[in-house]
């Protein structure tokens, strides 16, 4: 009988904030002997409190991200900081033969992505990027539906998500909100890191993943909160294979929804909530059809990358259409900020801050991931052609 496999010793940078998500997923896949927490990079320590579960097994913790890898001797590293520091520290892990899992967006520059993934490549190292929602199991089966023709002939891919963020969201790190620090790029927008996941899932089902599967982008930014970057945005990619992609997205809704992806057919829909990994099939001559499918974990996949050879669900260059929106939304005119009268302050409640709310938003951005539309083509009165940008 062969010996079990050893646990793989990993770092964990950044445990606080989304790094709490993984600082658990890492406790779940520890108690299954997939890994084992071998260390934590923090500014500041974490207390008993915040290592909860680890506290009794306390993992090393270090500032210095290099020496926490060379004196841990970690095989992997789970990347949770903030965006203008990922390239840098996976430069750092690949130097030293590290293997990654990498927050999105991998990087705030187009250039800092391709050093990252000319490193990793030449170190020979893993990279696995966290788009959470490619380990779905809806994904291969949408791409079956389309190519077994279940809505004919595809029209277009629109993703849409309506979220609320009060005040307090642009005040938990100095980058939140934020489109550059001095004269380093953050990108904190809201296509490209709270919703990113509706870009790239989409760019995913239309097979328009690389950085070659792109041919254009228009983008159209708008802000109503007090911040660099934009909070109320939409974009649409012309892809090499003719398909458009679409998002409209928003952190001022006035209800909080699901984000979702359709896929247009000639003749059907398919919607994909990928926050659920629910599918709704809509088609010609039948019923509607409702699935629920399976998740892989990202770093699970990995780990099993690591050890059996398993493909990994998100390399590096299925992102690089994705970066390449993140380049055009970066080389962007400024966002605009809306007009007074284009939003309001929902008052603060006992559990949420004051936030503000674009009047009509949820419906726009529903309309736009229905029709394919950018928010100028819609009507918006605040959405002006000359705000669009074509890298």
């Amino acid at each position: 009988m062969s010996a079990p496999p050893t646990p793989l010793p990993l770092v964990l940078a950044g445990a606080r904030g989304h790094g709490r998500w993984h600082l658990a997923n890492i406790r779940r896949l520890q108690d299954q002997g997939v890994v084992r927490l071998a260390g934590i990079c923090e500014l500041t320590p974490l207390g008993p409190g915040e290592l909860g579960t680890f506290a009794g097994e306390p993992p090393a913790q270090s500032a210095d991200f290099g020496a926490l890898l060379d004196s841990t001797g970690a095989r992997a590293a789970v990347v949770c900081t903030p965006i203008q520091t990922h390239t840098e520290l996976a430069l750092t892990a690949a130097a030293r033969g590290v293997h990654l899992l990498l927050e999105k967006p991998p990087a705030a520059t187009y250039a800092d992505y391709t050093r990252m993934t000319d490193a990793v490549r030449e170190a020979g190292v893993a990279c696995q990027i966290g788009f959470q929602s490619f380990g779905s199991h809806a994904v291969p089966a949408i791409r079956q539906l389309v190519r077994a023709g279940a809505i004919g002939t595809v029209q277009g891919y629109g993703a849409a998500g309506a979220w609320v963020r009060d005040d307090a969201y642009y005040r938990r790190a100095p980058w939140a909100g934020r489109r550059r620090i001095g004269g380093t790029d953050v990108v904190d927008g809201v296509l490209t890191n709270p919703l990113a996941h509706a870009v790239a899932t989409a760019l995913e089902l239309a097979d328009s993943g690389t950085a070659d599967d792109v041919a254009g982008i228009d983008t159209q930014l708008f802000r109503a909160n007090d911040i660099e970057a934009d909070d109320t945005s939409c974009l649409r990619v012309t892809t090499a294979g003719g398909a458009p992609v679409t998002a409209a997205v928003t952190l001022c809704a006035e209800r909080a929804g699901e984000p979702y992806v359709i896929v247009h057919g000639d003749r059907g829909r398919i919607t994909f909530w990928y926050k659920q990994d629910r599918v709704l099939v809509q088609r010609a001559g039948r019923g509607p059809e409702e699935a629920v499918h399976g998740r892989t974990d990202l770093l699970e996949n990995l780990a099993a990358h690591l050890a059996h050879g398993t493909p990994l669900l998100v390399p590096p260059h299925r992102t690089g259409a994705f970066m390449r929106v993140v380049e055009a939304v970066r080389t962007a005119p400024e966002p605009a900020a809306l007009p007074a009268g284009a939003w309001y302050t929902e008052p603060a409640t006992a559990t949420t801050g004051a936030r503000r709310v674009v009047r009509g938003i949820d419906a726009l951005v529903a309309a736009g991931a229905d029709t394919l539309s950018l928010f100028s083509e819609l009507g918006a009165p605040w959405a002006h052609p000359s705000e669009v940008s074509t890298p």
